[in-house]
């Protein structure tokens, strides 16, 4: 306690002399108590976290801990040009990441996106509204609960497919090429297996 004693004091800018006509303590008995050669009474404990607006926690060193800073939000929406937000769903750099994706409502008919390639692999979920994905040579509108997965080095784009509401969809992606793995067991959803709007085949135009 003496040297947290001492700290409060100096924290305060006080003197042993200023100390003692205030609270009535020598300044050989402060001095004593802040070195540790003498232990103060719990009398002269109190005055002196009165006289140094303390708590007896913060003397005794038995005061809770500071809450941590809070760490940077990474899951704060990044704004783009076109209006696009993106929320990170995942920390990390490297390896599969995940975002949330959602694009405002067109206020007049859409024009086919513009497609880029990179390399990697991508898969996307729509969660909401209707989505147009050029890929290729191909046209496609997934709608909500619709998923695709690609090879991001086949030219891709994708824009709002409707002008009355937002759309928002969720991609995996693997800078490497890194594809999702199903565990599921092959037989688990026999019988009710529903189409797969991400193969090949003549799409369906907005």
């Amino acid at each position: 306690m003496g040297p947290r004693l001492r700290t409060a004091r100096e924290h305060n800018g006080a003197t042993l002399t200023g100390v003692s006509c205030a609270t009535g303590i020598s300044p050989s008995t402060l001095s004593r108590i802040e070195t540790g050669r003498r232990k103060p009474t719990l009398e002269v404990v109190l005055r002196l976290a009165k006289e140094y607006g303390v708590s007896l926690d913060e003397l005794a060193g038995t005061a809770p801990a500071p809450a941590p800073a809070a760490e940077p939000r990474t899951s704060a929406p990044l704004s783009f040009g076109d209006d696009k937000a993106v929320l990170p769903l995942t920390r990390y750099v490297g390896g599969l990441h995940a975002h949330k994706h959602v694009l405002p409502a067109v206020p007049e008919p859409p024009v086919r996106p513009r497609q880029v390639s990179h390399g990697g692999y991508e898969w996307l979920c729509v969660l909401y509204g209707r989505l147009w994905l050029a890929l290729g040579d191909q046209d496609l509108v997934l709608r909500a609960g619709d998923t695709a997965e690609f090879d991001t080095r086949t030219a891709h784009g994708v824009t709002n497919a409707r002008s009355d509401g937002p759309v928002e969809y969720l991609i995996m992606f693997g800078p490497q090429g890194e594809r999702l793995r199903p565990r599921t067991p092959p037989d688990a959803d026999r019988g009710s297996r529903r189409p797969n709007h991400s193969q090949t085949g003549p799409g369906t135009q907005p």
